[in-house]
């Protein structure tokens, strides 16, 4: 059969960009469907422009911290369109520069919602396209519960473009989007309260790194609320919120965000059509090849609800196309997978936990820094960094580093390389520090 494509690439986010692009470059013909902007969760409401925000917000606690580095800055103030404006900018600048690339490469753009009608058919408006391969790259969405009043709330997707910054905004759960969030709008100016059903943020993560984000993010005023959920939200004169609480508490505010998790884009995509087999939660169930349960439907990125990180989908989209389209078989690691959270001050992690660590392999060491950065010293700021290397009593081997303090992602990106490679402790203890800097301290712990 003589089919329209070679591949088919559904959802123009970061697996699928590189695993459209990958295999035109092995001499596929290939077209990508995307039906809202070239760019996916990354570039256009997830990890770019919120990491702008994180930057736009660390300008408060800078500009009150030059004061004693010899720098009188007065009269300043924060205009919260400036830097929306100027994120969307970017958003939009990185969005032509994906689009040119997968042009670039040969790649046809087709602009639609797609719905896949069999092994090797997908549906776009009124057209149906045929191709030997498809590749479901949709990623994830927001997940938003069904409560009275839930229409008033918005998710991350519309916390970048609302048209006033709030005076008062409550941040419901308590993983990375929660907090992150929280400390851009408590840093931009706003009353930050954040609400979690369980009383524990940051589930996954070291156990003392997280009482240190909890201790630093109190300490910045940023209020948290456990064991309690949302019941309802009315929407009162002026735009105001009144966010009634299980616990029967009442809250006023202007904003109310959703942040409780991501779930799969899979509704109404139709591949029950191709019998393509979905896990409770709606993600695309695949092999270590990615391969679904029908033989030519693959499926990379977010929509699998494997890893729900940018690098992972870039990784699957690479390996998707080398095993098909270049003929070079090999899986995706998914061992000693880096991962930070952009809070204030940010953390960061790979491999194990010292629990994770002490249940798997008994026996462990240790090795903590606790220590107050030189610039906060100098800025009469108490907010201290946390660092902590779990070891292998047995082995020696670094089997977890866990880090929170200014440039902790920065820092611990090197670290992975040494959980990864399973250096030993020996080996960071040989290693000559650079002084003075904060990075020394996983050289110094003794």
């Amino acid at each position: 059969m003589t089919y329209d494509y070679d591949l088919l690439v559904i959802g123009a986010g970061s697996g699928g960009v590189r695993a459209a692009r990958a295999a035109s470059a092995y001499g596929a013909k290939v077209a990508i469907v995307e039906e809202y902007r070239i760019g996916g969760t990354c570039v256009i409401r997830g990890c770019v422009p919120k990491k702008l925000l994180v930057y736009g917000a660390h300008f408060a606690e800078d500009l009150v911290d030059a004061a004693n580095f010899g720098w009188c800055i007065e009269g300043s103030r924060f205009e919260w369109s400036t830097l929306r404006d100027n994120v969307l900018a970017e958003v939009t600048r990185l969005s032509s520069i994906y689009t040119d690339t997968l042009t670039t490469h040969g790649v046809t753009i087709l602009h639609g919602r797609a719905v896949v009608t069999g092994a090797n058919t997908v549906r776009l408006e009124q057209q149906t396209i045929t191709a030997h391969t498809i590749l479901i790259a949709t990623g994830a969405r927001p997940e938003v519960a069904t409560f009275p009043g839930h229409e008033h709330a918005i998710t991350s997707n519309e916390a970048f473009h609302l048209p006033e910054l709030p005076q008062r905004i409550l941040i419901v759960g308590a993983g990375y989007i929660a907090n992150e969030f929280a400390g851009v709008f408590n840093g931009l100016g706003s009353k930050v309260t954040v609400v979690n059903r369980s009383d524990q943020i940051l589930r996954g993560y070291d156990q003392q790194i997280r009482d240190r984000l909890l201790q630093i993010s109190l300490s910045k005023g940023i209020q948290f609320l456990f064991n309690t959920s949302i019941e309802g939200i009315e929407k009162q004169a002026g735009g105001k919120l009144a966010v009634t609480m299980t616990d029967g508490m009442t809250l006023p505010c202007e904003v109310v965000l959703i942040a409780t998790g991501r779930v799969p884009n899979t509704d109404g995509l139709g591949l029950e059509s191709a019998g393509v087999q979905l896990d409770p939660k709606g993600g695309v169930c695949v092999d270590g090849n990615n391969v679904s349960t029908c033989p030519s439907i693959y499926a990379v990125g977010d929509v699998t609800n494997r890893i729900q990180l940018t690098p992972i989908a870039i990784r699957e989209g690479q390996a998707f196309a080398d095993l098909v389209f270049g003929n070079k078989p090999g899986c995706v690691d998914y061992d000693c997978i880096p991962s930070a959270v952009f809070s204030h001050p940010p953390l960061a992690a790979v491999g194990m936990t010292e629990s994770q660590a002490r249940t798997k392999l008994g026996d462990v060491k240790v090795f903590i820094a606790d220590f107050r950065p030189m610039k906060n010293v100098l800025a009469g700021r108490d907010e201290r960094a946390l660092y902590k290397i779990v070891i292998d009593a047995a082995t020696d081997r670094i089997v977890g580093a866990h880090l929170i303090g200014p440039d902790a992602p920065e820092i611990l990106q090197l670290m992975a390389v040494a959980v990864k490679a399973g250096l030993r402790k020996a080996q960071l203890d040989e290693c000559i520090a650079i002084h003075p800097t904060m990075a020394e301290e996983l050289v110094l712990m003794r």
